[in-house]
C-alpha cells in the first residue's frame, strides 16, 4: 500500500472561510486583521469543507455556493439530493480515440522533420515510454534517447533546448493531423451527450489538462457540432482559473468583485498553514519535505485536480456525486485522490492497463457500457 506523501496531505487543506460582513465604515486593516485569525482556525486538512465567505456581489456569492456545492458542503439546498448527478468526459481516449496513432505519429514526424532518422517511435514502443514517463513528454524523450544514445553532434548542455524543439514540432504535427484529418470521435459519444441533455444531467468537457494541449482538444470538442456543444460545458484553463477554486487555491485571476487585499491575506494564511502542517506529517512519518520541489508527476496531477474541482463547480454538483469519464491513468489518479468516482473508457493506450480504483472499465458508450443509467446506478451504490 502506498504511504501518503506529506506534500499529499498538504495539498488537501482547504480555507474553511468565515462568513464576514464588514460594518459600515470599518476599515480593511480591521477587517484584515479579524479575518486573518478566523482562517487559521478554519484551515483543515480533511476533506474539503466549505468556502463561506459572504460578499455584497450577488454574482461571486453564486460562484461561492457553486464551490460549496462541489466540495459536497450544500446539503442543505433542496436540490443537493443523492439523485444529482453529472459526468465529466475527458477529450483524448474518450472523445477520439487520438492516442490510437496520432500522437505517436505527430512524435515521428518531428523526429523526421529534425533529421533524426535512428529515432522512430513504433506502437509498443510508445506505450512502454508513455507507462514508464506517467505521460510526462520530456521524460519519455529523456528515457528514449539515453537507451538509443543522443544525436552525436549535440552538446550535452544543449539536451534542454533539443527537447524542446522536438516538443515544439510534434504539437505542431499533432495539430496538423487533428484539423486536416477526417478522424472520427468514439461512436456512440454524440447519443450520450443527447440522452444526458434529455434527463437534465449536466456534462463537463475537459479540455484544461489534454495531455496535447487545448490546440489539439478544442478541434476534437468541435466534432461535435454547436446543437450538441450548446449542451455541455467545456472548462479549459481559462475556466479552471475563473472558477473560485482556481481563484482561491491556485491563486489565478482574481475576480473584480473580490477584494484582493482580502483574498491575497486568505493565501497568504493558507500557505503557512499548509506548510506547518507538512512539516509536521513529515516529522511523524520520519521523512524529509521540500514544499517548493515538485516533480513532473506531482505537478499534472495538481493540474488535473484542478480541472476536476472546476467541473464539479461549474456542474454545481457535489464532487461525489459526479462521475469522470476517463481515458488516461492520471485522470483516474486524481479522481481517486479527491473522491470522484471514476469509470475508464479503453482507448489504445489503455487497452491492457489495469484500474483498480476505477468504479468499471468499459470498451464504449452505448449499452450495455457506458450509459447514462448505468453511471446513476453505479453512483448509487
Amino acid at each position: 500500500m502506498r504511504l501518503t506523501t506529506a506534500f499529499e496531505l498538504a495539498s488537501s487543506c482547504t480555507i474553511h472561510l468565515p462568513i464576514i460582513t464588514p460594518a459600515a465604515g470599518g476599515s480593511i486593516t480591521g477587517i484584515l486583521k479579524s479575518y486573518s485569525s478566523k482562517c487559521a482556525k478554519g484551515l483543515t486538512s480533511s476533506p474539503p469543507t466549505c468556502f463561506s465567505y459572504r460578499h455584497k456581489s450577488n454574482h461571486l456569492n453564486s460562484r461561492v455556493y457553486a464551490a460549496n456545492v462541489s466540495s459536497g458542503s450544500g446539503s442543505d439546498d433542496p436540490n443537493n439530493s443523492n439523485k444529482q448527478l453529472a459526468v465529466l468526459l475527458e477529450v483524448e481516449g474518450v472523445l477520439m480515440d487520438v492516442y490510437r496513432d496520432c500522437n505517436r505519429e505527430a512524435f515521428n514526424l518531428a523526429f523526421k522533420k529534425m533529421g533524426l532518422d535512428c529515432a522512430h517511435w513504433t506502437e509498443p514502443i510508445y506505450l512502454d515510454l508513455i507507462r514508464k514517463c506517467f505521460g510526462g513528454e520530456e521524460e519519455m524523450l529523456t528515457l528514449y534517447f539515453n537507451k538509443i544514445g543522443w544525436p552525436t553532434s549535440l552538446p550535452t548542455n544543449e539536451k534542454g533546448s533539443f527537447m524542446k524543439r522536438v516538443l515544439r514540432d510534434k504539437q505542431t504535427a499533432l495539430e496538423d493531423l487533428v484539423i486536416s484529418k477526417s478522424l472520427p470521435l468514439r461512436p456512440g459519444v454524440e447519443e450520450f451527450i443527447d440522452d444526458a441533455h434529455k434527463e437534465g444531467v449536466p456534462v463537463i468537457v475537459l479540455a484544461a489538462y489534454s495531455r496535447s494541449g487545448e490546440n489539439v482538444a478544442r478541434p476534437i470538442i468541435e466534432k461535435l457540432g454547436e446543437d450538441r456543444i450548446s449542451k455541455i460545458q467545456i472548462v479549459g484553463k481559462l475556466e479552471v482559473e475563473q472558477s473560485f477554486y482556481g481563484q482561491l487555491v491556485l491563486g489565478k485571476g482574481v475576480a473584480s468583485s473580490l477584494d484582493e487585499q482580502l483574498l491575497n491575506e486568505a493565501r497568504k494564511e493558507a500557505s503557512t498553514e499548509k506548510q506547518k502542517i507538512a512539516k509536521e506529517v513529515a516529522s511523524l512519518l520520519k521523512l524529509s519535505v521540500d514544499i517548493d520541489t515538485t516533480s513532473s508527476e506531482r505537478q499534472v496531477m495538481q493540474k488535473i485536480v484542478a480541472a476536476l474541482r472546476a467541473g464539479a463547480e461549474y456542474a454545481q454538483v457535489p464532487v461525489p456525486n459526479c462521475v469522470l469519464v476517463a481515458g488516461s491513468l492520471p485522470g483516474v489518479a486524481a479522481a481517486e485522490q479527491i473522491g470522484m468516482p471514476c469509470v475508464v473508457l479503453r482507448s489504445r493506450l489503455t487497452s491492457r492497463a489495469e484500474f483498480p480504483s476505477a468504479k468499471a472499465v468499459l470498451d464504449s458508450f452505448g449499452a450495455p457500457d457506458l450509459t447514462i443509467s448505468r453511471l446513476r446506478l453505479m453512483r448509487s451504490t
